[in-house]
């Protein structure tokens, strides 16, 4: 079973990251939510405060097969400055193993120049700073390992991209339909 590591920070979009959780768990994918700030309850940006499944500092992510960076401000800040996150993306880079940001949190992946030769989408605004990477004006944009997507109102896409990725189009599809979502298609 793939493994998946979902970054909170606080300020970060609460639909992006908690529709990835949701959706990626009703297709019962082991999906993580990682607290960076210390403490397990984050607050995003439109004050919900969420709380985390484990901290940062206790996780080994060596098993992972997916990181998932949520947008949202400041949350993409903050995500942008953590020294811990800033080496586990390298390292998953290096790995090619897959790496999925959505809304402003692909300027993480810009700025640290994970984007090279790649195809990216981003929140309209952040273009300048997906460093490297050829902007495609798309939901969501797959390019090798690296899935990133425009923002909340692609975040139920985003995440049906991700199922299919970790699983199978027919899981994804199956869930699509499970909540009643009619704009799905590969």
């Amino acid at each position: 079973m793939a493994k998946v590591y979902l970054f909170l920070a606080e300020g970060f979009e609460e639909i992006e990251g908690l529709t990835v959780v949701d959706l990626l768990r009703r297709a019962e994918i082991d999906i993580t939510t990682v607290s960076i700030t210390g403490k397990l309850t984050v607050t995003g940006s439109h004050h919900i405060s969420t709380i985390a499944d484990v901290l940062f500092e206790d996780v080994d992510f060596a098993q992972g097969d997916m990181l998932v960076l949520p947008g949202g401000m400041p949350g993409t800040l903050n995500l942008l400055e953590h020294p811990g996150l800033d080496a586990i993306l390298r390292d998953f880079a290096a790995k090619e193993k897959k790496l999925a940001a959505i809304c402003a949190a692909p300027r993480v992946l810009g700025i640290k120049g994970l984007l090279q030769g790649k195809k990216a989408t981003c929140y309209p605004g952040n273009e300048t700073y997906l460093q490297g990477a050829e902007y495609q004006d798309l939901a969501v944009v797959e390019d090798g390992n690296v899935i990133t997507s425009k923002g909340m109102g692609t975040a139920i896409d985003f995440s049906l991209t991700l199922i299919r990725l970790l699983k199978d189009s027919q899981e994804a599809e199956k869930i699509a339909k499970s909540i009643q979502y009619r704009h799905y298609s590969e």
